[in-house]
This record gives structure tokens, sequence and C-alpha cells, in this order.
């Protein structure tokens, strides 16, 4: 069940104007649809919705239209004369029924959700007689419903009915200030699930990196990656009595990458990497210069391990040389990703 009293939080322009128009609607008792990528909350707007109308007293249920195949959730939703349990329309009675996921409803589940919102009335599965209830539905879809109803997957009634006013949640890209105050939100969590008194914070470099990532999955990405940077941080040797200068994207990533059978494996690696040279911050790569790289020295005498890092040092070199000193194109240049090429420049010291 959604925390439905949690704050929503955020005081970026885009999400003041949001949080205005929830205000405004859940007053009104009639279907709402959230529409939004994924990740940027609208379960817990939804839920907001709820908290801030009349019923919020009552119950609030919610179903994921995604999570399970179409008689499954007809019968969750409108129960089964054969099935002991009572259908959520039942158990809604009074509050809410949050439907997740819409598109991915059955047309004739869809038709069936329509009649019951105009009549106020449906029936279970294999039962020939009328339940009554009072319910309010709230929807949420995270593709265009409109072009789901031009191709015929979607009923054009029904959307009409939960569209009385629809709320678009901004994406993350859109809401740069309100980053911090979420990734501090979701660390000070961490902490606590950790046993932990304190946090230091996170260092100046993640903070512009924080800032600057375009953050593709919105906020549960930022959160998976804060928790799991304040989780790795609290095994290092200092804890979380120093800043976190360290965020990992993506928890796979490492030197020692499972050799996979899939043909498109290469293409995969590569976009990866292209992928982390898109979105690295303009700081982060003037982080490291030309002038701060020693030059590979003479290494006859030197034993196998001195002459494998000068041979290695001298590719890094070669690589920033082409790349004019992007870190994000001399990793590409390499084949590595850009986390990968960052181990290698803090192994050789290059780290200002």
């Amino acid at each position: 069940m959604v925390e439905i009293a949690q704050k929503l939080i955020g005081q970026s322009p885009a999400w003041l104007v949001t949080l205005d128009s929830i205000s405004g609607l859940a007053a009104i008792d009639k279907p709402i649809l959230v529409v939004g990528e994924n990740g940027t909350g609208k379960t817990s707007v939804a839920g907001r919705l709820h908290f801030l109308s009349p019923r919020w007293e009552q119950t609030w249920q919610a179903v994921n239209c995604a999570a399970m195949d179409g008689e499954t959730l007809e019968a969750r939703i409108f129960g089964a004369a054969s099935g002991l349990a009572t259908s959520l329309l039942e158990e809604a009675e009074g509050g809410t029924l949050f439907i997740d996921n819409i598109e991915a409803m059955p047309m004739a589940v869809q038709e069936k959700l329509l009649s019951m919102i105009e009549t106020g009335s449906f029936k279970s599965i294999g039962s020939t007689e009328d339940i009554s209830v009072d319910v309010r539905i709230l929807s949420s879809s995270a593709v265009d419903l409109r072009a789901e109803v031009a191709e015929g997957r979607f009923s054009s009634n029904l959307l009409s009915v939960l569209a009385f006013d629809v709320i678009t949640l901004p994406p993350l890209r859109a809401r740069k200030t309100d980053i911090m105050p979420m990734a501090e939100k979701f660390a000070a969590n961490m902490v606590t699930v950790l046993g932990e008194d304190s946090f230091a914070g996170f260092s100046a470099e993640v903070i512009e990196f924080l800032q600057s990532y375009d953050w593709p999955c919105n906020v549960r990405e930022l959160k998976n990656v804060i928790e799991r940077a304040v989780g790795r941080a609290w095994n290092d040797e200092d804890g979380l009595d120093v800043p976190i200068t360290n965020i990992n994207l993506d928890p796979f990533d490492t030197p020692w990458q499972l050799r996979m059978a899939h043909p498109n494996q290469k293409r995969a690696e590569q976009k990866n990497a292209e992928h982390q040279a898109e979105h690295q911050s303009v700081a982060d790569q003037g982080e490291f210069s030309h002038a701060s790289i020693p030059a590979a020295n003479d290494i006859s005498g030197k034993s196998l391990t001195e002459r494998t890092d000068a041979f290695e040092l001298t590719i890094i070199q070669e690589a920033l040389k082409y790349s004019k000193n992007h870190q994000g194109k001399a990793a590409k240049y390499l084949g590595l990703t850009y986390h990968q090429f960052r181990g290698l420049l803090r192994k050789h010291g290059l780290k200002k």
C-alpha cells in the first residue's frame, strides 16, 4: 500500500504548478488521470489526491494492470461469484480505487469499468446480481492514451470518463532545484535504515553531477542511486563520517564484466558507454588535465607489473589526447564505461 500521507518533496516552478493542480482536483469527486514518464511518482500523486479529498478517512485500494493477466485483473477488480475474496471495488467502498498502468487493461475489462463508473454498479464474474458501490476512480499511465485510442487499443469512451481532468507530472530533468532536497531525504532515510545517527552529506563534485545528470528514469532512479551510494559509503573505511564522493549509476559496472552469450552484447556495451559520456557534467570532464598526467618513463629493468602499469598509462595518455581531455570520449575510445575509465585514472593517481 502506498504511503498516501507522505509529503511530496519539491519547490521548483514546475512542481509547484503540479502541487496546485493536485490540491485543486483532490476536492472534486471525479475520476482523475495522472500521466507522466516512468518513475515520476504517479502513485504518490494519486495517493495525495486521495489524502486531500473528502474520502481521506475511507479505504484506499490500488491495482497494477501490468502485473497480472486480463482474467486475474478482472476477478481482482470485480470479484467472482465462485471466489471467496471480495472485489477491490467492494473493498474500496466509500473511498478510492487507484488503477495503475491502465493502458494494460484488456478492452473487455475497460468496457466493464466504464459501465461501473457511469452507473455506480457492476456484476461479479459469473453473477447476475448488481452490486452498487460508491468509489472514486483514479488512474495512471506512462503512455499516450490518445495514441492508444487511435490504434484501437484503448476505449475512447473510457478515456473520456477517466480524464475528467489530467495531471501531467514533469520529469525530474525539468525539476533541477528539487534534486538535492530529494537526494538528501532519500539519503537520510537510508541512514536510518542502516541504524546510523548522522550523515556528512555529499561532496561538491557529487552535488554538481546529481544536478547535471538527466535522470532518464526520474525520481525512482534518483532514489536507487542515492540509497546505493549511502550503502556503499557505509561499507567504506570512513563510513558516513565524510561526504560521499562516489556515485554509481549502474550496479553492474565493474572491470570484470560477465561474458554474455547474447549476440547484441557489444551493441549494448557501446550504448552504455555512449550514455555515460553523454550525461557527464562539464565540471566533471575538467577534473583531469594533461598537465596532471606524468609521462611514461623508461621501463627497462622494471618488473612486469611496473611495465604493465607504464604501458597502461601510455594508453590513457593516448586516449585523452585523442579526445582532447574529454573523459567520456576517452572512455569510449578505449571501449570502457566512464566509471571504468575513472577507475584507471584513480589507479594511476591522476585525480586532482
